[in-house]
């Protein structure tokens, strides 16, 4: 009999909120994504992108919270964001037309697909206030420290 009992890994199901921030469109910009189990904040991450559009600002926040997701080793990843365009581009109801966004779609899927399982919601702006304020957070530290 074996010393130690055979255990089948554990499901890590996490739930992410995303924003981008950009202080004029295009201008300076930050994504973020605020990622939780349970309802509990495990990870933040930010990233200041230069001068950049809300849209490019939205898609990268999706792709820190993947990257965090499998970081992590979750096997799911549940994304609320307040960016209807971007949710809907990455369920595949409106096309990607802007030829600059391509490529960060493109990454959103190659990092889903590393996951058993990926959703995304679109959510209203005042349900996203933690993923809001740390991708202002991250702009403010940049640009006006």
């Amino acid at each position: 009999m074996p010393l130690f009992k055979d255990y089948a890994p554990r499901e890590l199901e996490l739930t992410a909120h995303t924003d981008g921030a950009c202080r004029g469109n295009p201008g300076p910009a930050a994504g973020a994504a605020v990622i939780m189990k349970d309802g509990e904040v495990i990870a933040k991450r930010s990233k200041v992108l230069g001068i950049a559009t809300n849209n490019r600002a939205e898609y990268e926040a999706v792709i820190l919270a993947l990257e965090a997701a499998i970081e992590l080793k979750a096997s799911s990843l549940k994304v609320f964001t307040d960016s209807q365009l971007i949710a809907r581009q990455i369920k595949g109801s409106y096309k990607v037309k802007k030829s600059d966004l391509i490529p960060l779609h493109d990454k959103v899927v190659e990092l889903k697909n590393k996951l058993d399982r990926f959703e995304i919601f679109e959510v209203p702006r005042e349900k996203n206030v933690a993923a809001d304020n740390l991708a202002n957070e991250a702009l403010d530290s940049k640009f006006t420290g």
